[in-house]
């Protein structure tokens, strides 16, 4: 499996264990580097990145859900998103570069239609590719979610949902729907 289809067997799985629906947001970290075999930082990929990008959008895309690609430490871990996925945002004054803001996210400031830069989101599930710390960028609380594939090329993938916090104590029940 290419990494194209890996990254599209991946965010099929992961919207369907977090139960994403219309108007969620998912939230990508990756390292290219990380992707082909290098260390995190040292070997940005611009050609690895419009894979990752046309697989995981190809998914989102016709369902409605937006997705929101976190920079690299260099821009503070800033995300890119469409302008539409949160209303009256706070943007920031930067365009990603390979070196600064990593691959995937000026992939996808050039591919979005109408992209900005914002500081932080609070998406609704993850999806961390190479070890990028993308949890800053999650609502609260974060679960693990388990896929059927565990990389992305040669870099280790981590997924995670979001679910409602628990709130009332020992008498509180839950819907079950929501866990």
């Amino acid at each position: 499996m290419n990494i194209k289809e890996q990254c599209i067997k991946a965010t099929m799985e992961l919207i369907d264990i977090a139960g994403l629906t219309r108007g969620d947001i998912l939230v990508v970290g990756c390292s290219t580097s990380e992707v082909v075999g290098a260390r995190i930082g040292t070997n940005s990929d611009p050609d690895t990145a419009v894979e990752i990008f046309e697989g995981i959008y190809s998914v989102t895309d016709p369902l409605g859900i937006y997705v929101a690609i976190q920079c690299c430490e260099h821009l503070n871990r800033a995300i890119v998103v469409e302008r539409e996925a949160v209303p009256g945002a706070e943007r920031v004054n930067v365009v990603p570069q390979k070196k600064a803001g990593g691959s995937l996210a000026t992939v996808a400031y050039s591919r979005f239609e109408n992209p900005i830069v914002i500081e932080e989101i609070r998406a609704d599930a993850g999806m961390d590719i190479g070890n990028t710390l993308i949890g800053m960028h999650l609502k609260r609380v974060a679960v693990p979610a388990r896929l059927s594939i565990n990389k992305i090329g040669e870099a280790n993938l981590v997924c995670a949902r979001v679910r409602p916090k628990f709130i009332g104590g020992e008498r509180a029940i839950y819907n079950k729907d929501l866990l």
